[in-house]
């Protein structure tokens, strides 16, 4: 069908085509080609569209038009968007270029404002932003499937509305090129494509005509989208004359958002914004989303915006609502009598804590002493938090939308305010505190005899950093030298008991920053667990385990107590297959034929990488393999602890979950009924996605940090491991602070060089040299670039000169004459942005 603002043109067939060419065919001026954009405004339209719109029929004609297109983008004219498609840089800049010489001169200083927004310092905004713009694409008949144009292929692009099952969904955002819809009404996700998602955003609700399969997974159309989830992005606004255009920092988000002047509220060019989006296109209209600025972070790059854009991003608050504030401000520091009485009371026995140095919530305290019967008793004392947040209160609604607190690498966005967090909750040394006890019966070989739970009150003798206590251990004669010692050959004494039933003991190395006053990185390194921070690790362990065996053991028939539960399941076979298959590459061999040795099989791999250079990749990989713990009320147990019933008990100020299986274990020591388990599981899906988004933003944060660290150290060799391969380059860890970048395949020296991907490895075209998984390479810093937030390496290259030299030479001529190179580039001219792998589009999906 022919648009409706489309003017009729001569379309004629092929052969005449050929035929009347050189007789018939007129040129076409740039004139006319420039008039078409400038008399549709904020349209985006490609060559092909302009073809159909001009009766072009020749070659010469094609040639005519890719040629003003180039000189029209060159001028300022025009901005290139994404591979053929172009959009007018600025309506009042058209008007005043077709108008007659006379009156021009008289604009000419209206135009300089553009002019000197849109180039900044003789820059393209392209250059400046590092990217081609963002754009939502439509593609042809046949990008989708090989036969498209077959007038017996059923799934064609024009075909009309009737069609496949419709169904309902909720999208999973996974390139920029496509997405999943997840529904319940087909066994396999369904592929969308980005042009045929209608905007739809991560999160959103959608209908979905299903219309086939491709590579045998099923792919659909969205028809409409039902339910916008958070129709908001975080992204760098850039100006093109008064109107602005927001592009955004989730590479996977596949459009960008145009901003009218009157909805910018005093955002500027290049600053970090929060954009809410208020209009959505309808149809196919090549037109963008509409947004109003929300939130101005400052300029792009900077610490303060970038992190709070990345609170934006993943949707963290900034501050507590005023009625929390208050709330939290009106509850009483003395804790009275009554309370006292009927709470067991621990003030008398030895009690401490043991925390982060930095650390200003302390939600967790031991105690211990000796009993008449020669055994110990430890106590696991949690800040009783739900004690001070009672339901229907503003700060329980509050801590149940937040679910958790967020660690970022400057900050901490916490679950409840500072006076309960940091103060009234905190269990801060030579205060009384009310808490929450799991009392326990040992002996010193770690033998279990009897376990207490309940409502108590302490008063810590000592604050310990986790190194002074691990000072203790280590031999320093000092004040509770003598207590921690004891209770760190327990733990390992548990510790080993645990392993002995299966528990796993893969870890994540744990990045840390160490920052200046203005939060700039000035060094990395990885977070080392010794004893003390696993003795402590020990017992919170084991209070959370009985304290879920307790609740699961009262009512012994089904429907046992709604309990929350802390689950994890045995990983997915085919997954533990590859991983296998992974580590084999490396010389490790995991033998999966018995599912009861599993955990013994994957302990050793865990122990034989320990040192090498394939630890963190081994490790990463595995726990990836393995399923994600999650909370639930279904007591699954836990696959990684060996746990037949786990929960979260000892973390009241910084996990809602925690704050839940206080108020069940409470509600049923007072002999109470057995709870609706609806609500609850409700509430556990709630702070399972929460915690998930947390540890997403905890990533980036990260991440922004390493470029950070790494900007100022452009040009410095560093040992690295290769930690992940794609068709278009291979990423590399480097080993002593474990920042990530990319080296180029088009950029490793000596060869060209191509993935196997069977056999997770690069192989040189000529050489036959392997580049694999684990290897060990020298990288020097080639870039790091903080709007993007990518690190570039280049492998160290010690050949001579003149032998780099010739090289680069070789592969500058075999750009050009491989197909897909950028005809701007290039000194023949030719159709603008033909992006192919060499070209910058190819750039951009690397990143």
């Amino acid at each position: 069908m022919k648009e409706k603002d489309e003017p009729a043109a001569p379309r004629a067939s092929r052969a005449k085509a050929a035929r009347r060419s050189e007789a018939v065919a007129p040129s076409i001026s740039q004139d006319l080609v420039f008039r078409i954009f400038r008399d549709n405004p904020g349209k985006i339209l490609s060559y092909r569209q302009l073809s159909r719109r001009l009766g072009v029929t020749t070659k010469e004609q094609r040639d005519d038009i890719f040629a003003h297109l180039k000189s029209l983008k060159q001028k300022g004219l025009l901005t290139l968007l994404q591979n053929d498609e172009y959009r007018l840089s600025d309506a009042n800049a058209a008007h005043a270029a077709t108008e007659p010489a006379s009156g021009r001169k008289t604009r000419r200083n209206e135009r300089e404002p553009f002019a000197a927004t849109n180039r900044r310092a003789g820059r393209p905004m392209e250059t400046e932003f590092g990217q081609d713009p963002v754009v939502h694409r439509r593609r042809e008949a046949g990008f989708d499937f090989a036969n498209a144009d077959d007038p017996t292929n059923s799934f064609r692009r024009h075909r009309p509305d009737g069609g496949g099952d419709i169904i309902t969904g909720t999208v999973a955002l996974a390139t920029s090129s496509y997405a999943f819809v997840i529904s319940e009404e087909s066994e396999q996700d369904v592929r969308v494509f980005t042009d045929r998602l209608k905007f739809a955003m991560h999160g959103d609700t959608v209908r979905l005509r299903l219309r086939g399969s491709r590579d045998g997974k099923p792919v659909g159309d969205v028809l409409e989208v039902t339910n916008r989830v958070r129709p908001e992005l975080v992204g760098r606004l850039y100006m093109q004359g008064p109107v602005g255009f927001v592009k955004p920092d989730n590479r996977k988000v596949y459009f960008e958002v145009m901003v009218p002047e009157e909805q910018l509220h005093g955002a500027q060019h290049g600053d970090k914004v929060l954009v809410h989006i208020t209009e959505f296109p309808d149809g196919d209209t090549g037109n963008l989303p509409v947004g109003e600025v929300k939130r101005s972070f400052g300029k792009a790059g900077q610490n303060e915006a970038e992190i709070n854009a990345i609170m934006a991003e993943f949707g963290l608050p900034f501050e507590f609502p005023a009625e929390v504030e208050e709330e939290s401000e009106s509850i009483p520091l003395e804790i009275p009598q009554s309370e006292i009485e009927r709470r067991r009371d621990f003030r008398h026995i030895t009690t401490f804590t043991i925390d982060p140095a930095d650390a200003k919530d302390f939600d967790d305290a031991l105690s211990i002493q000796r009993l008449e019967n020669g055994h110990w008793e430890i106590g696991v004392h949690i800040a009783d938090v739900t004690h001070y947040v009672r339901s229907g209160m503003a700060l329980e609604k509050e801590a149940r939308y937040r679910a958790t607190s967020v660690y970022l690498v400057d900050r901490v966005i916490p679950m409840l305010p500072e006076r309960l967090s940091n103060g009234l909750c905190s269990l801060r040394p030579n205060e009384d505190k009310l808490t929450f006890s799991a009392v326990f019966e040992l002996d010193e070989n770690g033998k279990l005899y009897s376990s207490w739970f309940g409502k108590t009150i302490i008063h810590s003798d000592r604050r310990f950093a986790y190194e002074d206590a691990q000072e203790r251990i280590e031999g320093l004669e000092a004040d509770y030298t003598q207590e921690i010692q004891l209770m760190n050959s327990i733990a390992k004494k548990l510790c080993a008991q645990r392993f002995k039933q299966g528990a796993i003991s893969f870890e994540t190395q744990e990045v840390k920053f160490k920052l200046d006053a203005d939060g700039k990185p000035l060094g990395v390194y990885v977070k080392e667990r010794k004893d003390a921070h696993k003795m402590i690790e020990e017992f919170m362990l084991l209070a959370n385990r009985k304290v879920a065996e307790f609740v699961f053991k009262l009512k012994p028939r089904k429907p046992r107590l709604t309990m929350v539960y802390r689950v994890h399941d045995a990983p997915d076979e085919d997954r533990l297959q590859n991983f296998a298959l992974f580590a084999q590459k490396f010389g490790h061999q995991l033998d999966l034929s018995n599912p009861k040795k599993l955990s013994a099989e994957l302990n050793d791999l865990s122990s034989e990488v320990v040192g090498r250079p394939e630890q963190n990749v081994i490790q990463t990989l595995a726990i990836r393999t393995m399923a994600k713990a999650t909370y639930t009320t279904d007591p699954r147990g836990h696959f990684g602890l060996a746990f037949e019933h786990y929960s979260h008990f000892t973390s009241p100020i910084r996990r809602y979950p925690d704050m839940m299986a206080h108020r069940l274990l409470e509600h049923y020591l007072e002999g109470g009924k057995n709870m609706e388990v609806e609500p609850i599981e409700e509430e556990c899906k709630h702070s399972s996605e929460r915690e998930k988004l947390a540890a997403n933003a905890e990533r980036a944060s990260i991440k922004y940090k390493q470029v950070e660290f790494l900007q100022d150290r452009i040009g410095d060799q560093f040992t690295g491991v290769v930690s992940g391969l794609t068709e278009w380059g291979l990423y590399v860890e480097i080993e002593e602070n474990k920042c990530e970048g990319m080296v180029r395949v088009s950029d490793i020296p000596g060869d060209y060089f191509e993935l196997d991907k069977d056999n997770y490895r690069l192989v040189g075209k000529n050489s036959k040299r392997i580049i694999q998984f684990g290897d060990e390479l020298q990288v020097v810093v080639k870039s790091a670039n903080l709007l993007d937030r990518t690190i570039d390496f280049e492998l160290v290259d010690n050949r001579p000169d003149s032998v780099k030299r010739r090289e680069q030479e070789e592969r500058a001529a075999g750009r050009e004459s491989r197909r897909g190179y950028r005809p701007e580039k290039s000194s023949k001219g030719g159709r603008p942005g033909g992006g192919g792998k060499s070209g910058g589009s190819g750039n951009k999906r690397r990143r």
